[in-house]
């Protein structure tokens, strides 16, 4: 009986994840066709070198280096969160392997792409905790005189140009780095050049989303609102509502410049929603500068149909960002 009870179904989300109340989490990876893919550290894979890093118990990260980069040369460095709605997917996966390594390609750039915990085994915080060790990490490579780092970050970083970005879920993650990077300091005093949000996963009450569509039901499930919060609903939570009356003022994103990419096809996270990020950026009296993007597609489609004129187009206005 007890291995019965065990077995008990106590979260489901359908063509996610299912969790036991064991604690045992089942994850449908078959469902979107994600499988791990192995790195590239000494023969390059589309122009690009890649390997793993394990950071800490916990954290690892997948880095790419573009080929033929000559020893002098230092280019910007991408750091690049990935989606899954905080409870799927792998920096180590074939959808975000190939395409953090197509942006290294295009763009010129170090990659440096974080597979962190997920949710519902660890809380969302924890998840953040995880992101920022990542970014506390590359930035302790930021320093001539780093021992014991990782060659590639040391020799072909320039450390001027520190970019991060996700999609989705990653986007989400983009953000809480970004303010943290606005009131706490990063090693070496490294700073966050710009910040990209791509169709970033927020929720705000005051915009039409299905109640029990996909973003609201995973959020619902992994940051349930505790009854000592004096929140109204999950999505009242400043960890997914950049606008809440509770979360930090916009005014101290830490980086230079953002840029937000929606779809306009997006049934997950509706284009109004970077619409009100970033009016709620401009509103704030934060000195950065905000370019917004819309491109004719759905969720992340660029991810999955890279050959798209619209994702090409996405893919330039990153370059146009990132090299000026």
């Amino acid at each position: 009986m007890a291995s019965d009870d065990n077995d008990q179904v106590v979260q489901e989300v359908e063509n996610f994840y299912r969790l036991y109340k064991s604690g045992r989490v089942e994850r449908f990876y078959d469902v979107h066709g994600l499988f791990y893919v192995p790195p590239s550290p000494q023969h390059p894979s589309n122009g690009v070198f890649s390997k793993d890093v394990t950071i800490s118990p916990h954290v690892s990260v997948r880095l790419y280096l573009p080929e033929n980069i000559p020893n002098s040369q230092k280019i910007p460095v991408l750091v690049y969160f990935h989606g899954g709605g905080l409870v799927i997917d792998s920096a180590f996966f074939n959808l975000h392997h190939n395409y953090v390594n197509s942006l290294a390609s295009e763009l010129k750039m170090v990659a440096v792409s974080v597979d962190y915990r997920l949710a519902p085994e660890v809380d969302v915080p924890t998840i953040y905790e995880d992101c920022w060790t990542a970014l506390q990490w590359v930035a302790s490579h930021a320093n001539e005189n780093s021992y014991n780092k990782d060659s590639w970050l040391t020799n072909f970083c320039d450390f001027s140009k520190v970019f991060i970005a996700g999609d989705s879920a990653g986007g989400n993650l983009v953000y809480h780095m970004t303010m943290r990077a606005g009131k706490e300091n990063l090693n070496n005093d490294m700073k966050i050049t710009g910040s990209i949000f791509a169709y970033p996963y927020f929720l705000f009450p005051n915009v039409e989303i299905d109640e029990e569509g996909l973003a609201n039901k995973i959020w619902g499930y992994i940051c349930p609102v505790p009854l000592e919060s004096g929140l109204l609903s999950p999505i009242d939570s400043p960890l997914i509502n950049p606008l809440s009356e509770k979360a930090q003022s916009l005014s101290e994103l830490g980086c230079s410049r953002i840029l937000v990419c929606m779809g306009k096809k997006d049934d997950i996270i509706p284009l109004e929603i970077g619409v009100r990020f970033v009016e709620g950026v401009k509103e704030s009296g934060w000195e950065g500068e905000v370019v917004y993007l819309e491109v004719d597609g759905g969720h992340s489609f660029q991810m999955h149909r890279p050959e798209y004129d619209e994702a090409k187009r996405m893919m330039k206005c990153y370059a146009d960002f990132i090299h000026r």
